[in-house]
């Protein structure tokens, strides 16, 4: 993904469908959850030029639903926005937001995503979504390897966040917060005389656990 602050395997290629495709995948999507869900006996579809809204109610009185828009709040991915930032324009990804979620009766799923600038230098806005990210329980730096020894505690593996294989591009920080279940987000590089970030959250919901809003 071009202007990408976050590199990893796997969670990288999430990203840059988010940004780049949230329109296209919506269509495509939304067909594959009507299908899946087999023996609906009702649904609801609301879809505009920024995204799709669907819910299915199969015949047990469960339901699936997929959400797809190009737009999101830093509110929705559990931060404050950077005083004086902005969202990110002319980007080859071609919008500067995504808000993706699915679940069904035993899944769930959740990402939002935001890609703003500002005239502060990166190191600044670290600080400050450090201090954010902070009300999560502990902060990871994924860009200092000497800071994520931790990673490697085992005491209690089903839960605790590591930084695993993501990491920022040459120059840039990467900061989490939360649980593997509720991931909170932040990659900050430097761009120009200022700097660009990205605001993510990522929920996956298990069976005991209530579905992403």
């Amino acid at each position: 993904m071009r202007g990408s602050v976050i590199r990893g395997s796997k969670r990288a290629g999430v990203f840059s469908v988010a940004l780049s495709g949230v329109l296209s995948l919506a269509a495509t999507v939304a067909v594959g959850v009507t299908r899946a869900s087999g023996v609906a006996s009702t649904g609801a579809q609301d879809k505009d030029k920024s995204g799709v809204n669907v819910t299915v109610t199969n015949k047990d009185g469960s339901e699936a639903g997929l959400t797809v828009s190009a737009q999101a709040t830093a509110k929705e991915a559990g931060l404050p926005v950077y005083p004086g930032a902005r969202p990110v324009k002319g980007d080859g990804d071609g919008s500067a937001a995504a808000k993706l979620g699915l679940w069904g009766s035993s899944f769930g799923f959740k990402l939002v995503v935001l890609k703003m600038e500002s005239n502060d230098s990166p190191e600044k806005v670290a600080a400050f979504y450090q201090k954010a990210l902070s009300k999560y329980g502990n902060v990871l730096n994924c860009s200092d390897p000497s800071k994520t020894a931790s990673d490697k505690d085992k005491g209690d593996a089903s839960k605790k966040l590591t930084c695993g294989d993501d990491k920022p591009d040459a120059g840039g920080m990467l900061f989490k917060a939360g649980s593997k279940e509720k991931q909170h987000i932040v990659g900050v590089k430097p761009n120009g005389t200022g700097s660009s970030f990205q605001l993510l959250y990522l929920e996956a919901r298990t069976d005991d656990e209530k579905t992403p809003a």
